[in-house]
């Protein structure tokens, strides 16, 4: 089977800005005809929730789905080239290990970097680790505060508050003292690789966390930036055997970098290409919602922002019961490291959206596979829901009624 699909992939790959995918599957497989009234054996049920079929996927800050192409890259260092690549004795431990500095080259060349400053690590989440607590633990004696932001991903903000317990004192601070002061500059980069152009020296950057599942590439790997010149140095957050020069011990999962090295690549060629596709896709999609609903919020800045990421709240509506209603449409309410909580959006707040409308938010990622088929659904369903749920809101009808309901004093019991 797998040598199967290594024969088909390229074919895939023939006038790739001429096809559409919904899917990697989609990529692989040929799509099953839509059917007007779906049999017993298309419905999908998981944790109580029945759904006519797999829903389309707009999630695409949570995950993408991994390439054709990449997958292709990868399948070969699973199948016949497994060496070790810290092996030095023999043909396999040679192959892997120049396929991992070939995955390292592709990595630094993507955000202006010397392959030497990349470091392999399982994810973003590590690289945070490493970053906040290896710097500071580092430079203990020297350096006793650490500057962040209210909208940090949370990995970061728990690694600030566990070094608080240690004696380090956070900041609520930002801005021009970190260049003016010689201070490192930590960023997670993972939401921004290969979707905006990213230069570590322009932009001063120290370190940057990375992540291959965030760019179509496997999930398990990610990357750190650790700036040589002028040098950054991090106390190492694990013992072992001193793989990735003691920065992060552990065997190097050859397929994981093969395959984010090649995610790397794409993005690199395909970047300019994918933001105008996900541009006019996001105008769609939100012009195809304003056009039928009154009241949609975009929050943040429709300026300074990525265009896949779309994230509007809808008045007088709760978050949780359209997100309960959208069964065909995957979707989320924010990050999914923080989806267990009931609270709003600690980013949003942040951002001063207020927080009955921060209640009312849904996050619509948008990919380098969405078709405008799935927008055009999207919409659809969505404006079903916002309207089904309005409609039993008394708030709703208070409003258009013309009430002013921040001006009521309402009795607590």
């Amino acid at each position: 089977m797998a040598r199967n699909l290594i024969r088909r992939l390229p074919i895939l790959y023939q006038n790739h800005h001429h096809r559409l995918f919904s899917s990697a599957t989609a990529a692989v497989a040929p799509s099953p005809s839509p059917s007007p009234s779906p049999t017993d054996e298309e419905i999908v049920e998981m944790k109580g929730v029945k759904v006519s079929g797999r829903p389309l996927y707009m999630d695409m800050q949570a995950t993408t789905p991994v390439d054709p192409r990449v997958l292709d890259a990868m399948l070969p260092f699973y199948l016949s080239r497994f060496g070790n690549p810290h092996s030095r004795t023999h043909l396999y431990g040679w192959e892997s290990e120049a396929a991992v500095e070939t995955a390292r080259a592709q990595v630094a060349s993507l955000i202006g970097a010397n392959p030497k400053e990349i470091f392999f690590t399982s994810g973003a989440t590590e690289c945070n680790n490493i970053s906040v607590k290896g710097v500071m633990r580092f430079y203990r004696d020297k350096k006793r505060h650490v500057i962040t932001t209210q909208t940090e991903h949370k990995c970061v903000l728990d690694s600030c508050r566990h070094l608080q317990q240690e004696g380090f004192e956070p900041l609520e601070e930002i801005g021009r003292i970190c260049r003016e002061k010689g201070v490192p500059f930590h960023t997670d980069g993972a939401q921004a690789l290969g979707k905006i152009p990213i230069d570590v020296e322009k932009m001063g950057i120290a370190l940057m966390s990375l992540s291959g599942h965030k760019i179509y590439g496997p999930k398990g790997v990610g990357a750190l930036y650790l700036r040589r010149r002028p040098r950054v140095r991090v106390e190492p957050q694990m013992s072992g055997g001193g793989q990735e020069r003691g920065i992060r011990s552990g065997t190097v999962p050859t397929p994981l970098v093969v395959g984010m090295g090649a995610a790397c690549e794409i993005a690199a060629k395909e970047m300019e290409y994918d933001t105008r596709r996900v541009t006019s896709l996001q105008e769609r999609l939100l012009n195809g919602i304003r056009s039928r609903l009154d009241e949609v919020v975009v929050n943040g800045s429709m300026e300074h922002r990525y265009p896949g990421n779309l994230n509007l709240s809808f008045a007088y509506v709760e978050g949780e019961s359209l997100l309960m209603g959208l069964k065909e449409v995957a979707v989320s309410s924010g990050s999914a490291c923080t989806s267990a909580s009931l609270e709003p959006s600690y980013v949003l707040r942040a951002l001063g959206v207020d927080e009955d409308m921060a209640h009312t938010s849904i996050r619509f990622g948008i990919g380098r596979f969405t078709t405008e088929a799935e927008i055009d659904r999207a919409i659809e369903l969505t404006v079903q829901q916002v309207e089904k749920l309005r409609n039993m809101s008394p708030l709703y009808e208070m409003a258009k009624a013309g009430i002013d309901l921040k001006s009521i004093q309402w009795a607590q019991h």
